[in-house]
């Protein structure tokens, strides 16, 4: 299905807008017209997906209750879209917006029906919130940013550089270093001097490495953050190459990018994120990285995950 995220502009657009909003969220409980808005719209970002005949498919909007916080309200897809994954695109295209404002986290408040779906985009359930047309709801909130002040960000990105120099020698070769970490994106770069092939460009294997080394490190400040020790592993992973590296190699993930809950580790319990790394040429995308991490419980002696 060929889809386009847009913001809606014209009169046509709108009117299409509050009427999916209306048809899907409103009037199956009999609820009049005008229902489907709030005080809010003016200063809400809104977001919609559209077919290439112009049909609205999905829509969603995004308003700051705080300074850090932001809230997602009135997701809606069409009957016809279901199940093609159109709802989680516009959830986060949201979620980026969220970011771009300077929020820390999103809340929103969940059907009961929708607290799977809202859970496998990383959302943790909260309180029951009271029932709208004796639908249950439940108050989910996902962090944009991982827990830490400034400092400690910057001892963990000392501790990975350590650990990557002195348990991975490739990444000391390939003169791999973080570029920056602010605790929602990491992104790492590598001179192209030492990772040149015949062609003058980065090599493959070297584009491959870092952009693994990347992902591997986000999953690393990651457990850092939450105060949870683990044996991180790459499962599997693809790489899709889009044009050379000619420049100024870099990779870069942020939280958007990942799913996948670590805090089971706690309970000693083996844990896997999937995540996207973007493989850059300076401010250009130039490749894809997918890769699956598991991550293993550290064992004491005992024998009991600790």
């Amino acid at each position: 299905m060929k889809w386009q995220l847009i913001t809606p502009v014209t009169e046509a657009q709108w009117q299409g807008y509050y009427q999916l909003r209306y048809q899907v969220l409103r009037a199956p409980w009999q609820q009049p017209p005008g229902s489907e808005r709030d005080a809010l719209e003016a200063q809400s970002h809104h977001r919609m997906i559209v077919n290439a005949a112009g049909d609205i498919l999905a829509v969603g909007r995004l308003h700051l209750v705080d300074a850090e916080t932001a809230q997602v309200r009135y997701m809606a897809v069409a009957e016809q879209a279901r199940g093609s994954g159109l709802g989680a695109k516009l959830l986060h295209a949201l979620e980026q917006q969220a970011v771009a404002i300077g929020a820390l986290r999103v809340v929103l408040n969940a059907r009961e029906s929708a607290v799977v779906f809202y859970k496998k985009s990383g959302y943790q359930p909260g309180e029951a919130q009271p029932a709208l047309y004796g639908i249950p709801h439940w108050q989910m909130s996902k962090a944009l940013y991982l827990p830490g002040s400034f400092e400690q960000r910057q001892s963990w990105v000392q501790e990975l550089t350590h650990t990557w120099q002195q348990t991975i020698p490739l990444s000391e070769f390939m003169q791999l270093k973080v570029q920056s970490f602010d605790g929602h994106r990491l992104q790492c770069q590598a001179p192209l001097a030492p990772n040149k092939n015949p062609h003058h460009t980065m090599f493959a294997g070297s584009i491959y490495s870092m952009a693994t080394l990347t992902g591997w490190g986000m999953v690393y400040l990651q457990l850092k953050a939450l105060g949870l020790p683990g044996d991180i592993v790459l499962a599997d992973a693809q790489i899709r190459y889009l044009a050379p590296v000619k420049q100024q190699p870099a990779a870069s993930v942020n939280l958007l990018q990942i799913s996948g809950d670590l805090t089971p580790l706690a309970r000693g319990q083996k844990v896997r994120q999937q995540l996207k790394v973007d493989i850059l040429d300076g401010d250009n995308k130039v490749g894809e990285f997918e890769g699956r991490f598991v991550v293993l419980p550290v064992l004491p002696a005992n024998g009991q995950a600790q």
